[in-house]
């Protein structure tokens, strides 16, 4: 609770509230202020909820609407308020085991509530009664207000996939412009290029060729695209077919060379081992796995940590572990007499059987490691095939290879001398070549002027051209014969080739016989020595689960223990201040000084219930004195409204009557210059 209750607070402290309370101002408001409270973390989440002031609402409206609310944010109360009039209750009057919960409850998950709230606002569905909609009216704006929903569903899934796919509006609105730019540089540069080719000739037929030319390329990648499927598959089925002869080959030699006794013995062993797997190793593995899951979901739930409470809870695990250590040395002094016999023989057992979970995830590491490297090297067998189409070389016959890429590579070097020789000389003839050429144009010419004279041009080109074919022929004919002269020395080479293969496998199968026997003796040997080390790694791990067990049930117990000496700690700390607080109280109650009695808690009270009264007797004798005076004071000011309003007709009419005595003294004067004139 106490871990509640701070989380509470610190969440209450932070934005949007900003409370600033601490574990005792909380704990010591009142039923009122924790409604109060409540509402603002709901008009949080809510916004509807926002405004209202508690103190203003009556008290079952408050209840009815908290809790529609919580319904619809799928709040289900803790298992000690199973029952629903005991939760509206405690809600009403404000209790502390119903809203600390709830307050713990929505801080825990504040945005996905306010994401609640908000789809709730139009998800949640208005129930027409049936009659209603029999009216067409009714069923059709009901059917469109379904609808209606549908599209907001669908609306607000798309949101989501946007906010969570990492587009932003910026980045959209910036490639659509460069995309326009883009495009409209491509109008621009196509209008140029028709522009040009308007004034070439049979332009339409080149487009169409041109056309027809893209079209056959895209053909011609798409068929060259499948091809690379359909090699990519054969050399995959090539593969899948190799490693089945492989497999094929070793189950072969397997059968050859074992009788049905290594057979059974070798799938006897697999049998154990994997069963080993199986019952032991990997279940306790998976418990460990679920444990540690445990651990991490229970530090994940908890609030956030600083570093002293970090360091709180070392100074704790130090504790805990030094006074095991004190149990388990207690336990081994109190067992001694007893197990002394046994005791060799447990540390043995836990020793062999560490020893034998070692190996054995040493030979699955073996084994997966084996795996890998045979596909690895079936993989070089075949990129070797590919390349050389040849087996790979070992031993003496890699030895060969060198020498002879070795003699090979002198012989490159001679060659490549004689290749610049012959690159100078080259250019050297290719200059006497274009001068021959330039002389050979002039005598063509002057070749040509005479036959034209002579009444026979053409003669000249006819002749080269008939040695010209010959010259053809005469190649075609001595290529096919290289051609046969080269296929009958490859035949040659390959019926050597296998008679030397044979010759150097010869030894190295003798050597395999040799090795494949001290292979099967080493293999009974090892047969029977891991007999005797399973007899005697059982009865080990089953002493060793023992003892696991029993420090695991004694570590259950401490912690037990260890929270339940907290637990009645701080309730015995409470207890003492209250205590405290009652005997000062009781003390200053009964004291006979007046100065102490005052400052008693009840004395206090007593004076301040003393002086509301008295305040509250003054306020009503003036409430009687205002309600019997009212209406005098008010027939008074009535009369001194009217008596303003006569005044003021008064003094208006004094000031009419000044104006008509002005006006007329005017006109007197007047008429006076007039007779004098």
């Amino acid at each position: 609770m106490s871990d509640q209750i701070q989380f509470i607070v610190e969440k209450l402290n932070q934005e949007p509230f900003r409370k600033n309370y601490n574990l005792i101002t909380f704990d010591s408001l009142e039923s009122m202020q924790l409604l109060q409270l409540l509402n603002d973390v709901l008009g949080e989440i809510d916004p509807k909820h926002h405004a209202v002031d508690i103190r203003e609402e009556l008290p079952e409206q408050t209840a009815k609407r908290m809790l529609s609310l919580l319904g619809i944010l799928k709040y289900k109360p803790p298992g000690s308020i199973s029952d629903l009039s005991a939760f509206r209750q405690g809600l009403v009057t404000g209790s502390k085991p119903v809203i600390h919960p709830v307050l713990h409850w929505l801080l825990q998950r504040t945005n996905e509530l306010k994401k609640r709230a908000y789809l709730a606002r139009f998800l949640v569905k208005l129930e027409v009664p049936a009659e209603f909609l029999q009216d067409d009216t009714v069923a059709d704006i009901n059917k469109q207000y379904e609808e209606l929903m549908e599209a907001f569903k669908n609306l607000h899934k798309e949101c989501e996939q946007l906010k969570t796919s990492g587009l932003s509006t910026a980045e959209i609105r910036r490639d659509i412009s460069a995309m326009e730019e883009e495009k409209d540089q491509l109008i621009k540069r196509v209008e140029r290029l028709k522009k040009r080719v308007e004034t070439v000739q049979n332009h339409q037929r080149m487009l169409e060729i041109a056309r027809q030319l893209r079209l056959e390329k895209e053909r011609e990648e798409s068929l060259a695209q499948q091809k690379q499927e359909q090699k990519n598959q054969l050399f995959h089925a090539e593969q899948r077919l190799q490693r089945a002869q492989l497999q094929l080959k070793e189950m072969h030699h397997a059968v050859v060379d074992s009788k049905p006794e290594s057979l059974m013995k070798k799938l006897e062993e697999e049998i154990n081992f994997n069963s080993y797997l199986v019952t032991e190793k990997i279940p306790r593995e998976l418990e460990s796995k679920k444990n540690s899951a445990y651990f991490l979901q229970k530090v994940v739930a908890e609030p956030a940590m600083s570093q002293s409470d970090l360091n709180v809870l070392e100074i704790k695990i130090n504790e805990v572990n030094a006074q095991m250590n004190q149990l388990i040395e207690k336990r081994m002094m109190k067992y001694e007499p007893i197990d002394s016999k046994f005791s060799m023989y447990r540390q043995q057992a836990s020793i062999i059987a560490r020893k034998k979970e070692a190996k054995a995830e040493e030979l699955q590491a073996a084994k997966e490691e084996m795996s890998s490297t045979e596909r690895q090297m079936l993989l070089k067998t075949n990129q070797a095939h590919e390349l050389e189409g040849s087996e790979v070389l070992k031993g003496d016959e890699f030895k060969h290879y060198v020498n002879k890429l070795r003699s090979k590579n002198t012989f490159y070097k001679k060659k490549r001398l004689e290749i610049a020789e012959i690159t100078a000389e080259y250019g050297i003839l290719q200059r006497t070549e274009e001068l021959l050429k330039q002389r050979h144009e002039a005598l063509q010419q002057q070749l040509q002027a005479i036959e034209d004279k002579k009444g026979i041009s053409g003669y000249s080109y006819t002749q080269e051209e008939l040695e010209r074919v010959s010259a053809v022929k005469s190649e075609m004919d001595e290529m096919k014969g290289r051609t046969l002269d080269n296929m009958s020395e490859m035949v040659r080479k390959l019926n050597t080739m296998v008679a030397e293969k044979k010759a150097s496998l010869a030894p190295v199968i003798k050597e395999l016989r040799q090795l494949r026997q001290k292979c099967q003796e080493l293999t009974q040997e090892c047969d029977e020595k891991k007999i005797q080390y399973d007899s005697c790694a059982a009865g080990l791990e089953s002493n060793r689960s023992t003892l696991e067990q029993e420090v695991k049930g004694l570590l259950e117990e401490c912690a037990q223990e260890e929270s339940n000496y907290r637990y009645i700690n701080c309730m015995k700390k409470n207890l003492e201040i209250q205590l405290q607080r009652a005997k000062e109280e009781m003390k200053a109650y009964v004291s006979p000084d007046p100065q102490e009695r005052r400052k008693a808690i009840r004395e206090q009270y007593t004076r301040m219930i003393l002086e509301q009264e008295n305040l509250g007797k003054k306020l009503r004798e003036k409430q009687k004195v205002v309600r019997e005076s009212h209406g005098p004071n008010m027939k008074q000011i009535k009369m001194w409204q009217d008596f303003e309003q006569l005044m003021e007709c008064k003094r208006e009419c004094f000031l009419k009557q000044q104006n008509q005595t002005a006006i007329g003294q005017v006109i007197q004067e007047g008429g006076k210059d007039r007779l004098v004139l």
